[in-house]
């Protein structure tokens, strides 16, 4: 009889299904992929098979026919289209079910069941409500592979309504400029869009040309934006009193000369870290995050309650270190290229 768990390895590169062959958000070209979503440092081309949400293939199609992922791979030879909570059996004997993990449009958890045992792969995740995406699923299970992207005691995040409240606020204090927020193109973009039309803001939005595609695609999945503009097609006396959405990178670029006098935003979990936002030269942070914070970590790890947790992508040691008070058993595991520091 082989050992307990020894059919899931984890490698630098991605998580191996030994029996069926498969890795899960591998960093190299496999034969067979079963992809979480679709941030570049999870999702990465070339592949064989590749096993996703309809959303995250989409997402993944979309990034990697316009250049826009880290990874200038390839798109997938063969997309294998997995619904929430459908079950596909991998050679093996090994059953793949795809649960909403939170985190962006058809991110998903993957639980793997083979020989009585089951493990969930979390990939990244968020407890918070977002009208852009799925809500989490808490799925009970013996090994729990978690993130720990803010896996420090200090990441708290606040109630996204005082963030947008924020943002309103400095829009109506500037009635003859605009905002400009630097925000990830997947994701972060269209929550603070969509979280901006439930705060009541109803004027259009105006976009960096490199938001159009991503947002279009979000729509085309039944995600309401509202009336978006881009700012390519609008003078600075259109912009006035507007808000702007650009990836964070042109926050300081020779193309915010266009807009009219902007206070500069930036969303992103990495805004509790007055630093960041001083060394970008940020006037409004904003503390947006699409991964779990230090409370909702430790919360999930209790519900889903495993016999042991796999730790990944993050500050590993922390939660770690968190577990073992906690009676819990528990091991890092050393994943490489797994943090795109703008989509905190």
């Amino acid at each position: 009889m082989s050992a307990p768990f020894s059919w899931i390895k984890p490698h630098p590169w991605g998580v191996e299904v030994v029996p069926a062959g498969a890795f899960i958000d591998p960093a190299r070209a496999v034969d067979k992929a079963l992809v979480t979503h679709g941030h570049a440092d999870h999702a990465r081309g070339g592949h064989g098979e590749t096993f996703a949400t309809p959303e995250t293939l989409a997402i993944m199609e979309l990034r990697y026919r316009t250049g826009a992922a880290d990874d200038a791979g390839e798109i997938p030879h063969k997309a294998m289209p997995v619904e929430y909570g459908e079950t596909i059996r991998l050679p093996g004997g090994v059953d793949a079910t795809y649960i909403p993990a939170g985190h962006v449009l058809g991110s998903s958890q993957i639980l793997l069941e083979h020989a009585g045992e089951r493990v969930v792969i979390t990939g990244d995740y968020k407890r918070r409500a977002d009208p852009t995406c799925a809500p989490f699923e808490v799925t009970p299970c013996d090994i729990f592979i978690t993130e720990a992207t803010f896996g420090l005691p200090l990441f708290t995040h606040p109630p996204i309504g005082e963030e947008m409240g924020k943002l309103l606020s400095a829009l109506e204090g500037n009635p003859e400029g605009s905002v400009l927020v630097g925000a990830y193109a997947l994701g972060k973009a269209q929550r603070v869009i969509a979280e901006l039309r439930a705060a009541g803001h109803t004027d259009p939005i105006y976009l960096h040309g490199a938001m159009e595609k991503m947002c279009r695609l979000y729509e085309e999945h039944g995600v309401d934006l509202g009336e978006l503009k881009l700012v390519s097609d609008h003078s600075k006396d259109d912009m006035a009193g507007s808000i702007v959405i650009a990836p964070p990178s042109a926050l300081n670029d020779r193309w915010s000369r266009r807009l009219p006098n902007p206070v500069t935003a930036m969303a992103s979990g990495w805004m509790r870290v007055r630093g960041r936002a001083r060394q970008r030269g940020v006037e409004l942070p904003l503390i947006i995050s699409d991964h779990a914070d230090w409370n909702e970590l430790t919360d999930t790890i209790r519900q889903v309650n495993p016999i042991e947790t796999w730790i990944t992508h993050g500050r590993e040691e922390a939660l770690l270190r968190w577990c073992e008070l906690n009676q819990r058993r528990a091991r890092a595991l050393a994943m490489v290229g797994r943090e795109e520091e703008d989509e905190g």
